[in-house]
């Protein structure tokens, strides 16, 4: 057999061969592996519905309501709003949204009673630091620290104690991924009463704490830095007329 000159068309001939071959079998696998995988966050989401919200007859995946965002003119889904019956009665709602924590995105699904009160939540993913943000998973549930179980966002919106008016326990070294969290279950509320537009309101007002926070030592440091620039200017300015007061004498 003749072997093969070894030229720049014969290279890309075969590279472009391999790729073929690799964008095929990638194809491939993505077909054998889009099935499962859709099948395993469909069970994961029925049974974080099961425990988020009061027991219902209904399919709320069936009847669930997405709400869509436009962002540079393409549209994202910012909620899916999930109503939970028992026979014809609505016994509560699971809104699933999402917030920027310290590592990347949290996606919370959080279920409301009828009264609008928090009856459960699920961490459904996140990217958060192991043993630290990961831990908003269990931290805000009952029995916890930062429980937020019968409260509702409608009253005031949730937010840490270390922000204005904040009344929830922080994650301990996670207070962004709190912030995180806590803005997705305010904005969840906002969607579950029919106002999505005013999530971003409520996530500001849940934080401005941290704002008013940072002026107040600004502030604190000019005032500082002021009184420290004045001090040395009142020292030289009475130095000067003790000196001129001597210089008159001795005259």
């Amino acid at each position: 057999m003749k072997k093969l000159e070894s030229s720049l068309i014969n290279m890309l001939l075969v590279l472009t061969a391999v790729t073929v071959v690799a964008v095929g079998l990638l194809a491939y696998v993505n077909e054998l592996t889009q099935g499962p995988i859709a099948e395993a966050n469909m069970k994961t989401l029925n049974t974080a519905l099961k425990s988020v919200v009061p027991e219902f007859t209904n399919n709320p995946v069936e009847e669930c309501d997405t709400i869509f965002e436009e962002k540079n003119g393409k549209k994202y889904v910012k909620f899916i709003v999930y109503p939970a019956k028992n026979g014809d009665k609505l016994v509560g709602t699971a809104v699933e949204a999402s917030s920027l924590g310290f590592s990347g995105e949290l996606k919370v699904l959080v279920g409301f009673d009828a009264e609008g009160k928090i009856f459960n939540y699920s961490l459904l993913a996140h990217s958060e630091t192991p043993g630290l943000g990961s831990k908003a998973d269990v931290w805000f549930k009952e029995g916890n620290r930062g429980s937020i179980i019968g409260m509702n966002p409608g009253a005031a919106p949730l937010a840490v104690t270390k922000d204005q008016n904040g009344q929830i326990d922080a994650i301990t070294a996670s207070t962004i991924t709190s912030r995180a969290f806590l803005n997705a279950v305010n904005a969840a509320y906002a969607a579950y009463s029919g106002n999505p537009d005013g999530a971003t309101s409520a996530s500001q007002k849940a934080s401005s704490g941290t704002d008013a926070e940072t002026a107040a030592t600004k502030q604190a440091t000019d005032s500082s830095t002021s009184a420290t620039q004045q001090t040395p200017d009142g020292k030289t300015a009475a130095t000067t007329q003790v000196e001129q007061t001597d210089s008159l004498s001795t005259k």
